[in-house]
C-alpha cells in the first residue's frame, strides 16, 4: 500500500528500498523501481518494465492495447514467462496467448512507462454499474491515523448488486469507531466508494504463507449478513441467461435473419 511505503521511507529512513512486481508464473519480476525513481512514483507504482521483457495494458473485454493512463489487464511477455502449468494444457492456453501472460492484475501505465497496479480483476467490485477497485479504497483508509491495516471487499447487495465492506485492524492502544471512519471518507472520496459495512478485527484469515484470503472475508460477511440467497439468485440468473441465449442462437430465425 502507498501509505505503508511512505511510512517505511519516513520512519525507517529506507530510501533505498525498491518495489518489484512479479508472480510465480513470471519469476522473478517483470517491473521494478530503482534508486533513480522519483519518490512519488517510488511509493505509488511498481516501477518500469525490466530489460528484455515487455508489458502492456489491454482492455479486459476486447484484448486491445489501451491508451496511456487507462485501466486494463496487465500482460507480460519474455524470458520470465513460464512454459506452462504442469499437467494442465487448458489452463496454460487460457493464461498464455501468443506468448503474453495474462496476469489477472488491473493496472495503468503513465507517459513515462511507470506501471501502477490498481487491483485484481477478480476483486473488482461493480456497485450500481460503477467499477470500484478495493485497493484504491484501502490506500485511502491507510491514511487514517488510527488504522493499522485494512482490507476492502465486495459483498452482494439486493439494490446495487455489490457494495463494499471494510475489515479494519486499528493501531494498538487506540479506539476507533465506524462513524469516525465514515467521517474520514465523506467529502474526500466518491459516495459510492464509501464502504457500507465495517468490522474491527485483530487478524485476517491467511494462508500458511501469510497471504490474506479475501474470499474467506467475503464468505464470513455473506453468512453473517444472511446474503447467501442473493449469491444463489445471481448464479441462477446468470445460468438462465447463458442457457437461453445459447438456445436462441441456435434457432432458425437467428441463423436466417441475423447471421
Amino acid at each position: 500500500p502507498i501509505e505503508v511505503m511512505r511510512r517505511v521511507i519516513d520512519k525507517m529512513h529506507m530510501q533505498e528500498v525498491t518495489i518489484a512486481y512479479g508472480m510465480t508464473e513470471t519469476s522473478p519480476v517483470s517491473c521494478q523501481t530503482n534508486e533513480h525513481t522519483p519518490l512519488e512514483k517510488q511509493v505509488s507504482t511498481v516501477g518500469l518494465v525490466q530489460p528484455a521483457l515487455e508489458v502492456k495494458v489491454v482492455d479486459t473485454g476486447t484484448g486491445e492495447t489501451l491508451p496511456i493512463g487507462e485501466t486494463g489487464e496487465l500482460l507480460t511477455k519474455g524470458y520470465s514467462v513460464m512454459k506452462g502449468y504442469w499437467g494442465s494444457r487448458f489452463k496454460t492456453r487460457e493464461a498464455i496467448q501468443d506468448g503474453w501472460m495474462h496476469t489477472g492484475d488491473l493496472a495503468t501505465m503513465d507517459e513515462d512507462g511507470y506501471v501502477k497496479v490498481v487491483g485484481r480483476s477478480k476483486d473488482m467490485v461493480i456497485r450500481g454499474g460503477e467499477n470500484i477497485y478495493p485497493v484504491e479504497i484501502e490506500n485511502y483508509l491507510y491514511r487514517h491515523p488510527k488504522i493499522g491495516d485494512v482490507q476492502v471487499v465486495g459483498i452482494p447487495d439486493e439494490r446495487y448488486g455489490e457494495v463494499l465492506a471494510a475489515w479494519i485492524i486499528p493501531k494498538e492502544g487506540v479506539d476507533l469507531t465506524e462513524e469516525e471512519v465514515k467521517q474520514f471518507c465523506y467529502d474526500n472520496i466518491a459516495h459510492y466508494k464509501i464502504p457500507a459495512y465495517y468490522r474491527f478485527v485483530t487478524e485476517y484469515p491467511m494462508t500458511i504463507t501469510g497471504k490474506i484470503q479475501k474470499y474467506k472475508i467475503i464468505e464470513q460477511m455473506t453468512a453473517e449478513l444472511g446474503l447467501a440467497l442473493i449469491y444463489i439468485s445471481i448464479d441462477l440468473y446468470k445460468s438462465f441467461i447463458i442457457q437461453n441465449t445459447a438456445k436462441y442462437l441456435m434457432t432458425p430465425y437467428f441463423c436466417k435473419n441475423v447471421l
